[in-house]
């Protein structure tokens, strides 16, 4: 594939596009607003105080609230410059706008445009950043060629590459290589990521860390995890399951309530079930209910209200608060790992001093789960049943508990820094 051809098959499938965007509107009504900034379309600029524009890209929820410390650390280091913080997810962006929202127009949010030059050309005539930064694995190659055609230096920040990823890109050939060649700088999260960003084409990579270790736990959110457990039962085992994916949820509840019959759970157990997509809320919360155990949402909490006693579930439906759930519970398990998506971010729960859970699907984090398992922070299941059993453990057992908790605390604060890392490559930009 060529570029040309690449941008041409945007156009072609841009109604249909548009039309997905629209039916996805249904079930999230955040896909039909501001749609105007998916095409390039801003109405008049705004005025703009601040002399200086960095051009952040967080697709969704993980890679938003990644970017955090950085775009903290961004307003500290120039404090007359704002930040553009664009997305691709409504979750995404309703995430920056509870993390961001207090530092005022000088973060301002957007969605990205879609990958076609004249809609991204717009974008930087409107905005002008001084320098895109992207986040993760967000590698799009007509905005990497519409920055560099128009001197935006373009960095890949706290890039990770697994490779399964690898492998697809390589399939593509010169046109990913040529995406990969446009970008000036690489902060890779570990050297085997580094190794497969050269492999895929990127000359100037440095090997930072996860900027991830840096996010500071919003003591708002500890308090409010304190005062869930309040609501839950102090006394009583809390088992969380957090940002559980489709086809997760049927074993998890499946074995939860096996579990509980055979006596391998405590009598009393809550099991705190976070599902990651938001539309998905009312289709776990109806799973529960045909294995007719007794559930209430997190939203019905409101008011500091105790749940019933006899609750064996509580669904986690809402945003913004799984700093909340972690200081609430007892054991974590982090899902999209038991099916093969690649897990989700474990850093959290260990910032919390939490043992951790995690299942065999972890090649989105390959190396930092490895790395949690060998300190004794985490331990990995294999399917619904072995996390009831490993959590039955670790409820029974409160020493065995501590010891792996303080252990993935200490993990996570060994491995800080890297957003002071990342900071340190960025080119100068004069204010």
């Amino acid at each position: 594939m060529t570029r040309h051809l690449y941008t041409l098959v945007w156009w072609l499938a841009l109604p249909l596009v548009l039309l997905r965007l629209w039916l996805r509107g249904r079930q999230e009504p955040g896909y039909r607003r501001h749609w105007n900034e998916r095409l390039g379309l801003y109405g008049r600029r705004a005025a703009n105080d601040e002399p200086l524009t960095i051009w952040v890209h967080a697709v969704s929820v993980g890679e938003t609230r990644a970017a955090e410390p950085l775009v903290d650390a961004l307003l500290r280091h120039y404090p007359r410059g704002r930040i553009v913080l664009t997305h691709m997810t409504p979750t995404g962006r309703a995430t920056g706008k509870g993390l961001f929202g207090k530092h005022g127009a000088r973060v301002v949010q957007s969605y990205l445009p879609y990958d076609i030059p004249a809609l991204v050309g717009r974008f930087i005539r409107h905005f002008e950043p001084r320098i895109c930064i992207l986040m993760e694995t967000e590698v799009w190659p007509n905005l990497i060629a519409e920055a560099n055609r128009r001197k935006v230096p373009v960095v890949l920040a706290n890039a990770r590459l697994s490779e399964r990823s690898l492998r697809k890109a390589r399939k593509l050939g010169k046109f990913m290589r040529d995406a990969a060649a446009g970008i000036g700088l690489v902060a890779a999260q570990t050297e085997d990521d580094a190794a497969r960003v050269r492999q895929l084409g990127a000359a100037n990579v440095a090997v930072t860390g996860s900027i991830k270790f840096d996010v500071v736990v919003p003591p708002a959110l500890v308090t409010l995890g304190t005062q869930l457990r309040g609501q839950f039962g102090l006394g009583r085992p809390v088992l969380l399951c957090a940002s559980t994916r489709e086809g997760e949820e049927e074993p998890i509840l499946d074995a939860f309530q096996a579990a509980l019959a055979a006596g391998t759970l405590p009598a009393d157990t809550l099991l705190l079930l976070v599902p990651r997509h938001p539309q998905r809320f009312d289709a776990v919360e109806a799973m529960v209910r045909e294995r007719a155990l007794p559930v209430q949402r997190r939203s019905l909490l409101a008011g500091g209200n105790r749940i019933v006693p006899d609750t064996r579930v509580v669904l986690g439906d809402s945003m913004g608060e799984m700093f909340a759930y972690y200081a609430a519970c007892d054991v974590a398990f982090i899902g999209g790992s038991l099916v093969p998506l690649g897990g989700q971010n474990l850093i959290e729960a260990a910032a919390l001093g939490k043992p951790v859970l995690i299942g065999q699907h972890t090649f989105n984090f390959a190396q930092v789960t490895e790395d949690v398992l060998a300190a004794g922070g985490a331990a990995r299941v294999t399917d619904g049943a072995d996390l009831m059993t490993q959590a039955g453990r670790l409820l029974n057992d409160a020493p065995a508990r501590t010891a792996m908790g303080q252990h993935a605390l200490a993990f996570a604060n060994q491995h800080r820094g890297a957003t002071s890392r990342t900071l340190a490559l960025l080119p100068a930009l004069a204010e």
